[in-house]
């Protein structure tokens, strides 16, 4: 006959427990929470108040935050919820129980307090030995917004639809007169009224942002006319196509999301689905840590544009890298220049790899011209990739960057940002690195 343990659930303890005892030593709870307190207060934003119920402590907010994230809890009521249920949460939290609006708000509003926390761990990891500036990889990542595709709207398609309810707002608004003048009791017209005022107020904000955006590229892209508009008027004999003004009116197919404008239609490759997202830039540790070492929201398709901005915002944060590698995204003459001006050397693929596995199970692609490369810094990037020892360094790339990306979406479960808006989108990815490089240190440090 089997024997069981016996259990009661009603047994009350004799003294009260200690969560830190039912947590294992190694648990990246310990880590959070000592790192955390070396956050000055003077980074966090902390609401003035001359009375009534006492704050949370700043730091608490912080850590619980942290922890969350790296456990794959983003919703402030589940992170709320889980301070019940949690014993990790709950030795965070000091058996204390925020709610989830005093979550979010500490989310949004201290984004440099996130900042300083993700430079403090850098710190503890460099004192440690596990932090290294010498080779870095760098590339970006789609993530999907908090927006539905189907709130983007085109240019020309807003403008029609704001005429269409002005008209509408307008019958509406006669009708509701003759209401009153009738003593008709039509409660459902204020309603009706309200939503279409609403829609044509955001349509009007929209627009208003697209023809913005198109005067403020239009005058970025004036002294670059004006420079060949002069060459042209210089030349002699056949004349060719003179330069076009730049337009400071956006094209109609021009886009924006109703919900959040600041996120773009974006797809990762040509067989993939377009999407709303974020370009999720991250910079990572090519000699044995994998930390992420600096981060970045772009909402271009493209990474090029943010890569030199990128490598040398480490400077002031905490050093400029050696060796920088990128894929063929990143490739830009300009960014090269400015990087190699400031003593970084960057490793860039030219073009994609057209090498096949000896047992590749799909068909044999149709042949294709390969693209004529023509310009120097091409020709020259392209060239010493193809030898040793940049070529072995390149081949670190991919084994330390890629899987960063992996494990933030796969195991820790981040796979679309929780705020809207590029600012408060840029602190949500500054906390999902901070608890991503929380969760590699307690692993390496882990004995």
């Amino acid at each position: 006959m089997s024997s069981f343990i016996p259990f009661d659930r009603s047994q009350p303890y004799l003294l009260p427990p200690d969560v830190k005892s039912w947590l294992p030593s190694d648990d990246v709870a310990h880590f959070i929470v000592a790192a955390v307190e070396r956050v000055p207060l003077g980074a966090f934003s902390v609401p003035r108040r001359t009375g009534g119920k006492a704050q949370y402590h700043p730091r608490l907010m912080l850590a619980l935050l942290i922890y969350a994230y790296a456990n794959g809890v983003f919703s402030s009521r589940r992170i709320e919820r889980a301070t019940y249920r949690d014993i990790g949460m709950r030795f965070v939290a000091a058996n204390l129980h925020p709610d989830h609006d005093t979550i979010a708000a500490f989310r949004r509003g201290n984004r440099t307090a996130i900042e300083a926390a993700f430079l403090h761990v850098l710190e503890l990891a460099r004192e440690t030995g596990l932090m290294r500036l010498g080779t870095v990889s760098i590339d970006g990542t789609k993530i999907d917004a908090n927006a539905s595709k189907y709130r983007s709207i085109r240019y020309d398609r807003a403008k029609e639809l704001r005429e269409k309810l002005t008209a509408d707002i307008a019958t509406l608004m006669e009708r509701a007169e003759a209401a009153d003048a009738t003593d008709t009791d039509h409660q459902a017209l204020p309603e009706e009224l309200a939503r279409r005022e609403a829609l044509k107020a955001k349509l009007d904000e929209a627009c208003a942002r697209l023809e913005a955006e198109a005067r403020e590229q239009a005058e970025t892209a004036r002294p670059e006319y004006e420079r060949k508009k002069a060459a042209f008027d210089a030349k002699r004999g056949r004349r060719g196509r003179p330069p076009k003004e730049p337009d400071d009116k956006p094209p109609s197919d021009r886009q924006i999301n109703l919900t959040d404008p600041d996120s773009k239609l974006m797809r990762r490759s040509d067989a993939h689905e377009y999407r709303q997202a974020y370009n999720a830039q991250a910079v990572v540790c090519a000699e044995g840590s994998q930390l992420i070492l600096e981060h970045g929201i772009v909402a271009t398709t493209a990474d090029a544009p943010s890569f030199a901005a990128t490598i040398l915002g480490m400077e002031k944060r905490i050093g400029l890298p050696r060796t920088v590698l990128a894929d063929t995204g990143f490739a830009s003459g300009k960014a090269i220049g400015l990087l190699q001006a400031s003593g970084v050397d960057p490793l860039v693929a030219i073009g994609r790899p057209m090498d096949r596995r000896p047992y590749d199970f799909r068909p044999e692609p149709p042949p294709r011209e390969p693209r004529r490369i023509t310009e120097p810094w091409r020709l020259e990037m392209k060239a010493r990739l193809q030898q040793n020892p940049a070529k072995a360094l390149y081949t670190l790339r991919k084994q330390t960057v890629e899987p960063v990306f992996g494990i933030i979406k796969s195991i820790m479960g981040f796979t679309r940002f929780h705020l809207r808006g590029l600012a408060n989108v840029a602190t949500e990815w500054t906390l999902v690195a901070l608890a991503y490089n929380c969760r590699r240190i307690t692993r390496l440090t882990a004995v």
